[in-house]
């Protein structure tokens, strides 16, 4: 089964800050919304399913706990209908943490809302301030708490490269999520996009973006935090829903089509490496190994255009790699075996 969102994006309505990596239009396509073409774009979308996917409706692109309250009731109604008639299994929206309350959780509770997303993005106050988010970690906490209580699932969404924030800071977030009960994640590297405030800081010298291997190194550390505590991970980077709608809004940042595969590679080659490293130094590797990896992970195991198998069978003296897939090993733990 698969599962599919129907997304319906709402840019900025209910959003009064400007974070300064924030350029809703470049990222989803829509820079209005019309209530009126909802149905018609839900539609369309369930057109497009399976008999056998799980579908769910998803307010994305704005914070959808924030819009005018009729509108965001009317909207529910909407999507509502859709569960009543077995057309969708749920509904899921993103939002900002200061924009949960219990007045608000009185109103999801109405209705078959099947996780919140948050956009959390660092539980730093000083990386928050630096990017003008305009909420505290204590914020995220604090919503993350009253979602927890009403039994409504959190989905944490976090960013690495944001202005002055350190590996280090982007582990300790991706701690805290999990802490606060999160039952998924996402993970976005920052991307620099014109007619924002952070393209003005990379211009004036006071934000370096990073580079594409950097993104994956840092992303790869928080994924290993989530892997660790059981939390999946719904994304990494920008999603097909989530598309660059016009190449000449992306000005500078690590954009790659395959961020996510590339970020599971790596954790991938870490165990390999750990498992490899200790046949080395027992002084057992040699000839041939069976590297077993979890199902439906071969390919990042194998990594991106092979590079996997290629750095392990230079930097090992084996002569060949077996890659097999067993359902009984967990997410990112691989076994060896000499053959």
């Amino acid at each position: 089964m698969r599962h599919i969102n129907v997304p319906v994006f709402v840019p900025h309505l209910g959003c009064p800050n400007k974070c300064v990596f924030c350029d809703q239009r470049a990222i989803s396509g829509v820079s209005y919304f019309s209530e009126d073409d909802a149905c018609a774009v839900i539609d369309e979308t369930l057109t497009t399913v399976g008999d056998g996917d799980e579908c769910e409706i998803a307010f994305f692109g704005g914070s959808f706990t924030g819009i005018d309250r009729d509108l965001m009731i009317r909207l529910l109604d909407l999507a509502e209908g859709y569960v009543k008639a077995g057309r969708v299994t749920g509904i899921r929206m993103s939002t900002r943490p200061d924009y949960i309350d219990p007045d608000i959780i009185g109103i999801l509770k109405r209705y078959t809302v099947r996780a919140v997303e948050l956009g959390i993005q660092s539980m730093n106050d000083r990386v928050l301030a630096l990017s003008k988010r305009g909420h505290t970690a204590a914020d995220t906490a604090r919503a993350a708490g009253l979602l927890r209580d009403a039994g409504i699932p959190l989905v944490g969404q976090m960013m690495v490269g944001l202005p002055g924030s350190t590996p280090r800071d982007e582990v300790d977030c991706a701690e805290k999520i999990c802490s606060l009960g999160a039952a998924a994640c996402r993970i976005y590297p920052t991307l620099v996009f014109r007619n924002t405030e952070l393209c003005e800081m990379m211009n004036r010298g006071e934000y370096v973006p990073l580079t594409v291997d950097e993104a994956v190194m840092r992303s790869a550390d928080a994924l290993s935090v989530f892997a660790r505590h059981g939390v999946g991970c719904l994304r990494i980077g920008l999603c097909d829903s989530e598309r660059l709608s016009n190449d000449g809004d992306f000005v500078a940042g690590p954009r790659h089509d395959a961020m996510g595969e590339l970020v599971k590679s790596e954790l991938y080659r870490r165990a390999m490496k750990r498992e490899l490293d200790s046949l080395e130094k027992e002084g057992k590797l040699t000839g041939s190994v069976e590297i077993s990896v979890p199902k439906g992970d071969l390919s990042a195991a194998v990594g991106h255009k092979g590079r996997n198998r290629a750095e392990i069978l230079a930097s090992y003296p084996i002569n060949s790699i077996v890659f097999l897939e067993k359902h009984s090993i967990l997410w990112y733990n691989v076994e060896v075996r000499l053959i």
